[in-house]
């Protein structure tokens, strides 16, 4: 007779699976606290913690320290919280403009790293060479067994999966290449996704401070191209999870006068807010009688145009390029308050807007201004720096790894 339901295993991951969301989302709770969470009885909670207590993937850290003076009568609340150091996890990000290889504890702390810029010229032979040397050496260098590592978390830009032989049948990669070249190497359980839907579960799965209340959480990307992704209510929405991308063909300049872009359409994003943009848009007035601070410091050649050198041009006053700047503050003040309204997230995180370095007030301002108060307190600067992008492969390997399989190991299931 064919059998239905849910199994005992299954029911068990589950239960371990909300016990660690819980501690997840709200930091040290009591098994009391736990079981009113869950709708579980007492006895059921200790059972299924003292069983990940002795496994090492939760610990007791001491008691609950009331408010007020006067303690209730009874046991004692023992706060229970994950542990952290149970297992660590090797995260790998692949961008644009850098490949980065780190090792991190499950709550995304930083213990190694290792980075490459990629040129223009970088193959996909030489970042997969750097990649896997990257991963060796690192579970070398710490002494560490393939049973101290939960795994290995794989985030790449979608930008990058033609030069990495990557191919997509209605927008859905294929990554059995990576998959067997990785498994060549290493037998460590592997996760690959999207590097933008990583970096947006570090902003709120690694954030230190973010309060239970936290839930949502929106991450916009600069570069080549804007990639933008939601996590709501702790959890990635499917619908941007292959076209991050979609931000590139959203128009906020309808008056725009000439288009360079993919989509061929005046006023997109990509036409008017990405690097080459920008520079273009400088370039077209750049000379020493206009701009002689941006002149002076580029040494009269417009190759050498960086964001620095327009940061410090804007700060001194060249006019054309105060203008400039102003005007793309305000396009881009544009575009994050139709995302802000368009997928309400309760903040929206930053990363890698190179040109923000000295004019991240100047935006909060036109936040203000253009959206209000609700727009300016949703904006905020990731929590991923150039150095440490390789965290957005550690948070899809902890989420896939550790949280979705009640810190169960894949040999035990």
């Amino acid at each position: 007779m064919e059998q239905h339901g849910i199994s005992k295993l299954d029911l068990k991951r589950q239960n371990r699976m909300q016990v660690l969301k819980i501690l997840k989302h709200k930091g040290p709770t009591s098994r009391i606290d736990i079981a009113e969470g869950l709708e579980l009885t007492r006895a059921a909670v200790t059972i299924i913690t003292n069983e990940m207590i002795d496994q090492g993937i939760i610990q007791e850290i001491g008691e609950y320290k009331h408010d007020t003076d006067r303690v209730p009568r009874g046991r004692k609340k023992i706060l229970l919280d994950i542990n952290r150091n149970y297992k660590f996890v090797v995260g790998v990000s692949i961008d644009e403009n850098v490949a980065s290889v780190g090792l991190s504890t499950l709550g995304g702390d930083v213990l190694d790293k290792r980075n490459i810029e990629i040129a223009a010229n970088t193959n996909a032979d030489a970042i997969f060479d750097f990649s896997v040397t990257s991963i060796m050496e690192l579970m070398n260098d710490n002494c560490l067994e393939n049973s101290d590592i939960l795994g290995i978390g794989l985030g790449i830009l979608p930008n990058m999966y033609n030069r990495l032989g990557i191919s997509c049948t209605a927008n859905v990669p294929d990554y059995t290449p990576i998959r067997k070249r990785i498994a060549e190497i290493t037998s460590l359980p592997l996760v690959i996704d999207n590097s933008v839907k990583g970096s947006a579960m570090a902003n709120i799965d690694f954030l230190k401070d973010r309060g239970e209340e936290r839930i949502n959480t929106a991450f916009l990307q600069y570069g080549n191209s804007m990639h933008y992704a939601v996590i709501n209510l702790n959890d990635p929405l499917k619908s941007y999870d292959y076209r991050t991308d979609f931000v590139d063909r959203m128009i906020v300049d309808p008056r725009a006068e000439e288009a360079f872009c993919s989509c061929g359409r005046k006023g997109c994003v990509q036409s008017e807010l990405t690097p080459f943009a920008i520079v273009h848009k400088i370039k077209k007035v750049y000379s020493k009688a206009n701009t002689p601070v941006l002149y002076e410091l580029t040494g009269g050649d417009p190759e050498k145009i960086n964001f620095s050198a327009v940061a410090a041009s804007y700060k001194q006053g060249d006019p054309p390029i105060v203008g400039i700047y102003d005007d793309v503050l305000t396009l881009l003040t544009v575009l994050l308050n139709n995302l802000y309204y368009g997928s309400n997230p309760q903040k929206i995180a930053l990363h890698n807007f190179v040109f923000l370095e000295k004019g991240y007030e100047n935006l909060l301002d036109r936040a203000r201004e253009i959206g209000g108060e609700p727009l300016k307190n949703s904006l905020e600067i990731s929590i991923i720096d150039h150095k440490h992008r390789f965290l957005s492969g550690c948070a899809l390997a902890i989420r896939e790894l550790f949280f979705t399989r009640g810190g169960y190991d894949l040999s035990s299931l």
